[in-house]
């Protein structure tokens, strides 16, 4: 999904056209500095990770990768992919290695400590976004309000969706000391007030594309109708407080951020 924001943010930029060559190469480039970024993760929580049933099975924390196989992949991969990302523009590899960074060794460590690492967590989460449309910058383009724009979407779009993944993970994630819920208490009211609050902000968002001329009416239909249906969804898990309301907003999460970037592209308001 973070490539796949990125590609289609990429393809968003109003002096850009489809190209395979340079989709595939943008693609493994973003595959690259993630698949870096996730791996700093894992060697850094190996010991959770082997705590949590959700992760005890992936590579470092069951122990068929050991930590310093993880750290030699985690600098190659970082390296291909921000060189990669300085062939679009020298923006795209600076926003890439900063991302990287800021998830890898500020995120993860800070989600021990304090619930407000889903807020620094969501800014690396939301740069693929920018770092997709400042590759186009080596075309030509240096107007950066467009890709600010999908950056406010994506960036709005983590709070409902990684608050429903904790709630329904709530055990496993308390059982190895991450605070990742806005109250200390676990799954209240009060987290279910925050993700409506977000789903919410993300209905004006939605229809900046549109006011900026990136796409058109069509597309900001759909991003109002989407952005109803997670306030709706959001709506649910307050009233019933449950781990299928949970689970059902998180999926719903899932398939908003395919449909909104995709109604955006299909809908692209194109330079004559």
């Amino acid at each position: 999904m973070v490539v796949f924001s990125t590609v289609i943010s990429y393809l968003l930029a109003p002096n850009i056209s489809f190209n395979l060559i340079q989709v595939l190469l943008l693609f493994v480039g973003g595959i690259l500095v993630t698949g870096a970024a996730n791996t700093i993760n894992q060697i850094l929580e190996k010991d959770t990770d082997s705590m949590m049933k959700r992760t005890a099975n992936r590579p470092i924390a069951s122990g068929r990768m050991s930590k310093g196989e993880a750290w030699s992949f985690a600098g190659i991969a970082g390296t291909i992919g921000i060189a990669i990302m300085y062939t679009f523009s020298s923006e795209a590899a600076w926003l890439s290695l900063f991302s990287l960074v800021l998830y890898g060794f500020v995120y993860t460590p800070l989600k021990k400590i304090n619930s407000i690492a889903v807020l620094v967590g969501a800014i690396p989460g939301a740069l693929p976004c920018l770092i997709g449309w400042v590759a186009s910058f080596g075309s030509g383009n240096d107007n950066w309000i467009g890709g600010w724009i999908l950056f406010a979407i994506q960036f709005l779009w983590q709070f409902p969706h990684f608050w429903a993944i904790a709630w329904v993970a709530h055990k496993d994630y308390s059982s190895a000391g991450f605070k990742l819920l806005p109250s200390d208490k676990g799954p209240t009211k009060f987290t279910a007030i925050q993700t409506i609050m977000y789903s919410a902000l993300m209905i004006p968002v939605g229809i900046t594309p549109y006011m900026f001329q990136i796409s058109g009416e069509t597309s900001m239909w759909i991003l109002l109708a989407c952005n109803l249906f997670m306030v709706y969804k959001s709506v649910l898990l307050y009233i019933n407080m449950d781990i299928p309301s949970a689970r059902k907003l998180m999926f719903s999460s899932y398939f908003y951020l395919m449909i909104v970037f995709l109604s955006l592209y299909a809908d692209k308001i194109k330079l004559n």
